[in-house]
């Protein structure tokens, strides 16, 4: 008897274990489709990798591991670089392709090639349209200056890595925070490399004596004032790439396409009140960071991690270092709740297109109109008829930013005059 139970027991087993792990699966599908897997707060994403009294470098999490959804971003990175006034950063090199933006500040980049050749940039967020930018390929030793005697500099990068997706920084410079990477060779390989005894090597490169605290440290204005002497004054001649602006009194947005990347890259700034009416991206996945500011977005896209027909719209209330992903084809609105600003990085950008679903310029839903028998299909596709709908969307005189106050203001007076009414209702019932 026992023999014949023991089957039945095993096939309940595993019938309670395959049920468990199904339960299991749904319910980390129903948390993802819970929480907001595009929003990343600035207090628990950002991981520092160093830090002392001149500044800090530190990358923002996987953007994989925040979520499926955002496995087409497993081969890129967001870097932040902070310093103080008249500081350099050492030089190093990354197993990654570098896009650095600069967000406040100035900057001076020295990039060291092959054959005693070197290039000098002064990059600066002066230009109240679009900051300096510029890129530095893989493998790139290259260092940076806070020029700056009052102002902090701070760098928003965006990483592409060529090995994986972890970002290693190669730096030639011993310190208190690391070591030289040079160090990790065998003996006899710097001895014979240098033609020199292993003692002077380690005195002059690694000697502990004289190290500096860490990777960023402070320059005087002299060797500042000698560098400078070499820099270009800007980067974006030697991109030339062509702008796109947009904007008016309630903000604006340029946005410019590194072709050899496939990256966009774009600079927004927005009045409070203002609201960035819903539009979206035809192939571009953009990574959006909040530099300045206070903002409220919604995201509209499908229900849950699966392919379904339902949506819903994930929301966030976005502050400073705080990153949003808009995914291509998902509308997104954007409206400030007070002056801000952001950086945006467009991957696969190359012909991209920016689709606007409401204002009175590069709207779809008007496009749809103006074609021919396009009213017919209007109304087709929504309750009223096509004459109706475009009524409607020429109610609205702007374009691309609004205000997004008026309609907010009546309706908070309509809800006023609804509980007075309903004030008034219960003075009779009593």
């Amino acid at each position: 008897m026992m023999r014949a139970r023991v089957p039945l027991l095993l096939l309940g087993i595993l019938f309670l274990a395959s049920l468990s792990a199904s339960f299991a699966t749904s319910l980390r599908e129903e948390e993802e489709s819970q929480d907001n897997p595009f929003y990343f707060n600035s207090d628990n994403s950002w991981n520092t990798l160093f830090k002392n009294q001149y500044g800090h470098i530190r990358v923002l999490q996987r953007f994989d591991q925040q979520s499926k959804r955002l496995q087409n971003l497993e081969d890129y990175r967001l870097v932040e670089f902070r310093s103080k006034p008249e500081t350099l950063l050492l030089p190093q090199q990354a197993d990654a392709e570098l896009l650095l933006v600069v967000r406040s500040g100035r900057a001076l980049l020295v990039l060291v090639k092959p054959d005693d050749r070197r290039e000098y940039f002064f990059l600066t967020s002066d230009n109240p349209i679009f900051s300096d930018h510029q890129k530095i390929p893989a493998g790139t030793i290259f260092y940076l200056v806070n020029p700056d005697p009052k102002e902090d500099l701070r760098i928003i990068q965006l990483a592409m890595p060529v090995n994986n997706p972890q970002i290693h920084d190669f730096f030639l410079s011993s310190t208190e925070a690391q070591q030289s990477y040079l160090q990790e060779f065998s003996k006899h390989i710097p001895e014979a490399s240098f033609n020199s005894k292993f003692e002077e090597i380690n005195r002059v490169l690694f000697a502990e004596e004289g190290q500096q605290e860490g990777v960023i440290v402070n320059i005087d204005s002299e060797q500042i004032e000698e560098l400078s002497k070499h820099a270009k004054s800007s980067s974006r001649k030697s991109l030339s790439k062509q702008d796109n602006t947009i904007g008016n009194e309630f903000g604006n947005l340029t946005e410019r396409t590194d072709n050899s990347l496939n990256v966009l890259i774009s600079s927004m700034e927005m009045k409070e009140g203002a609201l960035f009416v819903p539009h979206y991206y035809s192939k571009a996945i953009v990574i959006l960071v909040v530099n300045e500011g206070e903002a409220h977005v919604e995201l509209v896209g499908p229900k849950g991690n699966k392919e379904t027909l339902e949506f819903e719209s994930y929301r966030a209330e976005l502050s400073k270092d705080d990153v949003f992903v808009i995914p291509a084809a998902y509308p997104v609105a954007i409206k400030a709740t007070s002056n801000v600003n952001f950086t945006g990085f467009g991957i696969n950008a190359n012909n991209n297109n920016r689709n606007l679903l409401a204002g009175k310029t590069d709207n779809v839903i008007s496009s749809i109109g103006r074609a021919l028998d396009g009213k017919d299909v209007l109304g087709l596709t929504f309750s009223g008829s096509g004459e109706e709908v475009m009524k409607l969307i020429n109610k609205q005189s702007g374009s691309y930013f609004v205000d997004g106050h008026h309609h907010q203001q009546e309706q908070q007076k309509g809800s006023h005059q609804q509980e007075q009414q309903k004030g008034r209702k219960g003075a009779f019932v009593y």
